[in-house]
């Protein structure tokens, strides 16, 4: 019996350690999708309460990541960019600058960090990538991409929310003869480099599609949809989707071999067909009205939900045909998350609302107004831990949407 014991809690143990703590941008599979239980089905009046918030962190759109050690974010002071890391009371534990950031328009810090167990990663808007110490801030290593990759600039800096799969990291430093690069996550060493079809890149953060016999490696460059191999960054295809600005922000969605990708601008989307071996792909259909800017599309139960740019509403598409379901006539453009098939969707009016999607339409549950921050209000909401997180400027605000509080 005592070797049974003493066995079962060494797995216990090993289990402990080989978890990842890990935070990404738009959620644990990178589809706006949280997978929280027990969290408020409405809100009080004038929404949940404010835990804490932090009005200290300069300019920037991005989002917090928040694991078990902490609540870490950047912004941009005077002209330097910052990353910020907090305890789950709101003190701060530390604070970074690492350089400078993008002023020219639409200033401050793109790139929500990535953090994986005690490594924190972010790419700045002029092709840095940090790798540090979540516990000190402490500068793991460093690689200037334009430098080394060739990597050059696009109109409103380059602006990218890395991935990463095991101890690869990915992006797309957008060069003649590397493209898109992987990177030996603890060392910053290459990995591989792909020339692809030498576009910059496009504001896009890329996505792995893992197949039966492979991983892709898929993002959205200047002028097209692409597919890599992740494992060895062969190039296996692209499909053109263009628009001006060349502006292509929002995440790629795959389910079942089925690719979805869409843009603003009045682009809209394109439903793709990924073959079994990942080596091409076919169109499907095209809808052209949902053309989210920068707030992304979630999918629950065969069913796409976002908000029009130029198309200023909240659609829902069917996933198989792209056929116009509904819309609504508010809130878009926004962007929008979900959590147990919950809508929580954040107007660039200044108001979040929790919807939920009916078979016909769409049910506006509560909606507060964001009370603090200045400018655009474009960072993508986060959930954890029965939080909601929410960043408007130089503001970091923490809502408790726990059951318990209503």
């Amino acid at each position: 019996m005592k070797r049974i014991f003493f066995t079962s809690i060494a797995v216990i143990i090993s289990l402990t350690i080989t978890a990842q703590d890990v935070a990404q941008w738009r959620g644990p599979n990178r589809n706006g999708i949280y997978n929280e239980t027990g969290l408020m089905k409405k809100w009080p009046d004038g929404g949940p309460a404010m835990i804490w918030h932090f009005d200290g962190l300069g300019e920037g759109h991005t989002s917090a990541a928040v694991t078990s050690s902490g609540v870490y974010i950047t912004g941009m002071i005077n002209g330097m960019g910052n990353i910020f890391a907090f305890d789950h009371s709101g003190n701060m534990k530390w604070k970074k600058e690492y350089g400078p950031e993008w002023t020219e328009n639409h200033f401050g810090v793109r790139s929500t960090p990535l953090v994986i167990n005690d490594k924190l990663y972010f790419m700045t808007a002029f092709g840095h990538l940090f790798c540090l110490n979540t516990t000190n801030g402490q500068v793991i290593w460093t690689l200037d991409t334009f430098k080394e990759y060739g990597g050059r600039n696009i109109s409103w800096g380059v602006t990218e929310n890395l991935l990463y799969d095991g101890n690869t990291l990915y992006c797309s430093p957008g060069g003649r003869d590397a493209s898109v690069i992987a990177l030996n996550r603890n060392t910053g060493k290459l990995i591989w480099k792909s020339k692809g079809n030498s576009e910059k890149s496009a504001y896009c953060s890329p996505i792995l599609v893992k197949l039966a016999n492979r991983k892709l490696l898929v993002t959205m460059m200047e002028n097209s949809i692409q597919g890599y191999d992740a494992a060895t960054g062969q190039f296996l295809w692209k499909y053109n989707h263009t628009t001006e600005p060349y502006v292509h922000p929002n995440l790629p969605t795959f389910i079942d071999g089925y690719l979805y990708c869409t843009t603003g601008y009045g682009l809209g989307g394109v439903m793709l067909k990924v073959s079994l071996d990942g080596s091409s792909v076919t169109e499907v259909w095209k809808y052209a009205s949902l053309d989210p800017k920068i707030g992304g599309v979630v999918v629950l139960n065969g069913r796409i939900y976002g908000g029009g740019d130029r198309n200023r509403r909240l659609f829902c598409l069917d996933w198989k045909t792209g056929k116009e379901l509904f819309t609504l006539n508010q809130l878009a453009p926004a962007n929008i998350i979900s959590n147990d098939g919950l809508l929580y969707v954040y107007s660039e009016r200044g108001n979040i609302s929790l919807i939920e999607p009916k078979t016909d339409g769409f049910n506006i549950i509560s909606t507060f107004n964001v009370p603090l921050g200045s400018g655009t209000h474009w960072a993508h909401t986060v959930i954890n831990n029965k939080r909601l997180y929410v960043r408007h400027g130089n503001s970091l605000m923490v809502y408790g949407i726990a059951a318990d509080k209503i």
